[in-house]
């Protein structure tokens, strides 16, 4: 299958409302052509199709009384001004290491070793944390740990 041949199948299929992801399976399984997501997803990007049209419609659904009250925002989480960072390569004798900007002004090195222990190793020239500092830090590695930073 050329690619203007690979193209000319995807934008019909794309016409017929059929999925990225089906797309994706049909010319593996029919056509023996095999694309990555993304690379079908650039293709399709580029080809002459109302990606609008294709966009599924939302029906007219009049919300429910209780919808409407949706109350105060809630605010969001102040910045905490401390920096924390996960490295990728990770410090001898640890389980996992980085960096830490705190608030104060103050830089250290963190590590957890094998044991799980949380450890801080100021950086030369740097003052020490305080304990706004320390607890600020906490949140922060672990927010980044489950991915949440």
């Amino acid at each position: 299958m050329t690619e203007q041949e690979c193209k000319k199948f995807v934008a019909e299929q794309l016409r017929q409302g059929v999925s990225l992801s089906d797309i994706q399976k049909l010319l593996a399984d029919e056509h023996g052509f095999r694309i990555t997501y993304l690379d079908l997803r650039l293709l399709a990007a580029d080809l002459d199709v109302d990606w609008e049209k294709l966009e599924p419609e939302k029906p007219d659904v009049p919300p429910e009384e209780d919808d409407l009250d949706l109350g105060e925002p809630e605010p969001p989480a102040p910045a905490t001004g401390t920096r924390v960072t996960v490295s990728k390569l990770v410090r001898p004798g640890a389980a996992m290491s980085g960096e830490v900007d705190f608030a104060s002004g103050a830089r250290a090195e963190w590590f957890v070793d094998a044991m799980g222990r949380l450890g801080l190793q100021p950086k030369d020239g740097s003052t020490q944390p305080t304990q706004d500092d320390i607890r600020e830090f906490q949140i922060e590695l672990q927010k980044q740990l489950t991915g949440m930073g």
